[in-house]
């Protein structure tokens, strides 16, 4: 299990993966062709990979993603010290907080 500030990465077994995520079309790369994990609205900072791979998302407001790095890769954060992950499957979960009459997603 790794976390890089508000972004907890779990790894899942292959044959855990459901067959949805797996056959599902990988998320688009950023301008810099980056996998964006969280993006900071406040600072403009990324939790990212430059590395083969996709990130297919869950459905709903707090789903979590499902991340494929079929040769591995480094996570990076302007604030944070970078992650060496192995290949294979990850669950990406951003941290929520709750405020009177509501759940969010924290805000980095």
């Amino acid at each position: 299990m790794y976390r890089q500030g508000d972004v907890l990465i779990v790894p899942v077994a292959e044959d855990a993966v459901p067959a949805h995520a797996a056959d599902a079309p990988g998320e688009a790369r950023d301008g810099r062709g980056r996998l964006v994990l969280a993006l900071g609205e406040v600072t403009g900072h990324a939790h990212a990979l430059a590395a083969p791979g996709r990130l297919v998302r869950e459905p709903g407001a707090f789903g979590p993603m499902l991340l494929h790095l079929p040769e591995g890769g480094r996570l990076v954060h302007e604030e944070h010290a970078p992650i060496a992950l192995p290949k294979g499957w990850y669950r990406v979960v951003r941290q929520r907080e709750y405020i009177p009459g509501a759940v969010r997603i924290v805000a980095d």
